[in-house]
């Protein structure tokens, strides 16, 4: 029985989805069918019925991938049909819900999937194509109820009833496609500062399926058994790179750059400290505070990392070396975009901004990506 109250001004709304099974006397394995008339006539939009007078408390259970789904209501039988909670079973599935208690509207979102429903109407819209639904959708017992071919044919899930041991089956159609490459905590919340989801690190050649860039430095991701979260987005963690993010990361290091402008040469200066730089330990420095990017200390060696690349090619964030004091590489420049380089070697500027012309190009050696 559902006993938990709908409260359309929380975070943790419960939308429950009916799944529209067609249960048979037999006992068995069957793919879902959408639900007869009888079960469309009586769930016509607009009507209030009461759980409480026509779920069956079922024992039902739902297993996503092979693994128990635990969900904040458990699934009932109402009129011969499957109810399945949507919130639980499309966030699962990487969807996000979004509900507008004016317009009684839920809208699922993934991907490039947008999924917009208005209880009580026969019809949903498909990124803007019309859904024929089995069942209108209802509010019962303060939960909005819509059927499976949400699940089905929005998200490309397969959906199929066991009769015999009373159990909904969901296959995904996620690919996971990032490998961890180093432990990392999975998150609730793209913060360090939150809470985790399991207590121990997801280990380097764990499997992930991204499901957004939520920053420059968190992914939302979902792993194979069923768990959703946030894992750090630094190149050190995973193996998921996309030209979005690197944009996003760049604009955070260049960021963090320009908060040491004015700040005092010293040849020699350690990186274990910011009251003074030279060129490599500002380069070392930033990298490695943004995203945890480890360089060699001198500009050298730190020309050595990552992947060449040509000036045609160049994006925010790529490292610039040039030959200096007699050295075939002696400097070191971040570049910054619009044909300007952050960096430092005069004790006059300090850490400072210049265009990338003149003196510059004709010391330049060679460039380096590093994300």
């Amino acid at each position: 029985m559902m006993t938990k109250p709908f409260n359309t001004g929380s975070r943790k709304l419960s939308w429950l989805l009916a799944a529209s099974l067609v249960l048979t006397a037999q006992a068995g394995t069957g793919v879902a069918e959408a639900a007869g008339s009888t079960a469309s006539e009586a769930l016509t939009a607009g009507t209030a019925l009461s759980a409480s007078q026509t779920a069956s408390a079922s024992g039902i259970t739902i297993e996503l991938d092979g693994r128990p789904l635990q969900t904040e209501a458990a699934p009932v039988l109402i009129n011969g049909s499957v109810l399945l909670p949507i919130r639980d079973v499309f966030e699962a599935l990487g969807a996000k819900l979004t509900w507008d208690n004016s317009s009684k509207t839920v809208t699922a979102k993934r991907d490039q999937m947008t999924l917009v429903y208005r209880i009580g109407d026969p019809t949903a819209q498909l990124n803007g194509q019309t859904l024929t639904l089995p069942v209108p959708g209802q509010i019962t017992d303060g939960y909005a109820l819509v059927p499976l071919r949400f699940v089905s044919e929005a998200l490309g899930s397969e959906v199929a009833w066991d009769g015999e041991s009373r159990k909904v089956r969901i296959t995904s159609k996620f690919t996971y496609e990032t490998t961890v490459t180093w432990g990392v905590n999975l998150r609730s919340e793209p913060d360090v500062s939150s809470a985790t989801v399991s207590e121990e690190l997801l280990p380097a050649g764990s499997k992930l399926h991204v499901v957004r860039e939520a920053s420059a430095l968190w992914l939302e991701v979902r792993t194979p058994d069923g768990r959703s979260g946030y894992v750090s987005a630094k190149p050190k963690y995973t193996n998921y790179r996309s030209d979005t993010l690197a944009d996003k990361q760049a604009d955070e290091l260049i960021a963090y750059g320009k908060t040491f402008e004015g700040t005092p040469y010293e040849f020699g200066a350690s990186p274990d400290q910011t009251k003074t730089f030279d060129c490599s330990s500002f380069v070392k420095r930033v990298y490695e505070d943004v995203l945890s990017i480890e360089l060699p200390r001198v500009s050298y060696n730190q020309a050595k990392e990552g992947t060449e690349v040509s000036l045609d090619e160049l994006r925010k964030g790529d490292l610039l070396f040039f030959s200096a004091r007699g050295l075939d590489i002696g400097h070191v420049a971040i570049y910054i975009g619009d044909n300007q380089i952050l960096h430092t070697y005069s004790k006059e500027k300090g850490v400072h901004i210049e265009a990338f012309n003149g003196q510059w190009t004709k010391r330049f050696v060679t460039a380096r990506r590093l994300f």
